[in-house]
């Protein structure tokens, strides 16, 4: 479709490969497994397979707050799934979360591994096992997890809707940029009207709540996401511009942010955690397996 031009939809839809704009070559209308491809598995309890998108950082950062304080039982291996490169429709990574999306988490602490996907439960889970940012009292932790469900269900509007059509889509359309960029100014609102009355997003105290915001609106008013915060007045929302810069500076946070970064960063440590000689080997495997293609 050019612009200017009217898209009729036809009455059957098919699916016409590979698909247009940046991302079209991950995306696809089936699910399952395009190859097979094993995953590495490390020496520590949770591994962690994962990329440093937003949804990505918000579970490396709730493992660094844990690892912060002093909980050994959070020691990880995480291993990167380059997205764009098709990773997470590999056999192993489908047998973890069959939605094949990032982050997906393995529990090998016990006898009896334990899958958990989707960023909210992993959170949920971390926070229940450990014990931390989730409090136990009821009204605090209602509003917690409400929250956190108000991230998970606002966020594919950010990023699947203004972030697709306002970078990723192959042709710049006024209705949806407009469409969505309402819709991301409303959540703003919201935001910086709690962040008014509360120190943090759901009240006196850091949660799992604030991790899970944190990596896609605050991100978002720091003029780090998509090169918006020009065009949204990002300026506007000054309450979520206070809480922004007070996660930033935690060393949780900062560490977070880096784990699983793509492309790997020459000398860092934070990169993956996990032996160097198991990274190797998979990588070594990686690269058969695409040859193999």
């Amino acid at each position: 479709m050019s612009d200017g031009i009217e898209y009729l939809p036809p009455r059957v839809w098919t699916w016409e490969k590979p698909g247009r704009g940046s991302l079209g070559s991950i995306n696809r209308p089936v699910a399952g497994p395009t190859h097979k491809a094993e995953l590495p598995v490390g020496k520590h309890p949770l591994q962690l397979y994962s990329q440093a998108t937003p949804n990505g950082q918000k579970v490396a950062i709730m493992l660094e707050e844990l690892r912060e304080l002093g909980h050994s039982g959070a020691r990880y291996d995480a291993w990167l799934i380059k997205i764009g490169e098709g990773e997470q429709f590999g056999s192993g990574f489908v047998g973890i979360n069959p939605n094949s999306k990032i982050p997906a988490l393995m529990d090998r602490s016990a006898p009896t591994p334990i899958r958990i996907f989707e960023s909210g439960a992993i959170l949920v889970y971390l926070a229940e096992k450990f014990g931390a940012f989730l409090p136990e009292y009821h009204p605090a932790r209602a509003e917690t997890l409400s929250w956190l469900c108000w991230q998970t269900g606002s966020a594919p509007l950010l990023g699947g809707g203004f972030g697709h059509f306002y970078v990723y889509a192959p042709n710049k359309q006024e209705y949806p940029i407009d469409r969505y960029t309402m819709e991301v100014k409303r959540q703003l609102d919201v935001l910086d009207r709690r962040l008014a009355d509360s120190d943090f997003v759901a009240g006196p105290s850091y949660t799992i709540a604030d991790m899970a915001i944190w990596p896609w609106y605050g991100q978002l008013v720091k003029g780090c996401l998509y090169g918006a915060a020009e065009f949204l007045s990002v300026h506007q929302y000054k309450n979520v511009i206070r809480w922004a810069d007070q996660v930033s500076a935690r060393p949780a946070v900062r560490r977070g942010r880096q784990i699983n970064d793509a492309p790997e960063t020459p000398g860092s440590i934070l990169h993956q955690r996990h032996i160097a000689a198991i990274r190797l080997r998979y990588r070594h495997a990686t690269e058969a397996h695409r040859k193999r293609q």
